[in-house]
């Protein structure tokens, strides 16, 4: 008789990664609900984007990122203003809901590379930001060129990109204390 391969043990972590995996979900979700009322509303999703894969680590942060931009695509109400669906990601500002995936990528790739030390996060989670600003803008571009007309570099980055580098540096620092704080609780 042959004995199973699966050892209890195993079966313990994957439900750990699911739990994890799912709370982060929900956390980008709930930070994208958040608005703080600044001169351009600001939400706190790259917050969460950030803490997922910097908390629970490259595979099963891009895992949670990933969950949720596929639930915001079946129509869940996950996205700012509580909105989902197809129509916002095929949008103006879905690149930048992409871009978080792109995001997440290139830092479970950082983590892969230099490890997972508070100065290799710090640096992934920047160039992050700024991958995910330049897939957004670009589609922002090619999006809005295609409905309403051509739309300069500068222009698209004065309304979807400076009114937010303050603010996502300092959900940059946040995610890293967060990190930096959470890191003996939750399992890598």
């Amino acid at each position: 008789m042959k004995q199973s391969s699966t050892h209890p043990a195993s079966h313990r972590t994957k439900t750990y990664d699911l739990v994890y995996i799912g709370i982060f979900t929900v956390l980008i979700a709930v930070c994208s609900w958040i608005s703080i009322p600044l001169t351009v509303p600001v939400t706190l999703q790259t917050f969460g984007v950030f803490a997922a894969v910097g908390i629970l680590g490259g595979k099963r942060g891009t895992i949670a990122v990933l969950v949720y931009i596929l639930m915001g695509a079946i129509g869940i109400p996950v996205f700012s203003g509580f909105t989902g669906g197809l129509g916002i990601l095929a949008g103006t500002t879905g690149g930048y809901i992409a871009g978080f995936l792109f995001s997440a990528l290139l830092m479970w790739g950082m983590e892969k590379l230099f490890g997972r030390s508070t100065p290799v996060l710090a640096v992934s989670m920047v160039l992050g930001l700024i991958l995910c600003y330049a897939v957004g803008t670009v589609w922002f571009m090619i999006v809005y060129t295609g409905t309403s007309g051509s739309v300069g570099l500068l222009t698209v980055l004065g309304w979807c990109v400076f009114p937010f580098l303050i603010p996502d540096a300092a959900k940059i620092a946040l995610a890293l204390l967060m990190t930096k704080r959470l890191s003996g609780v939750v399992r890598i």
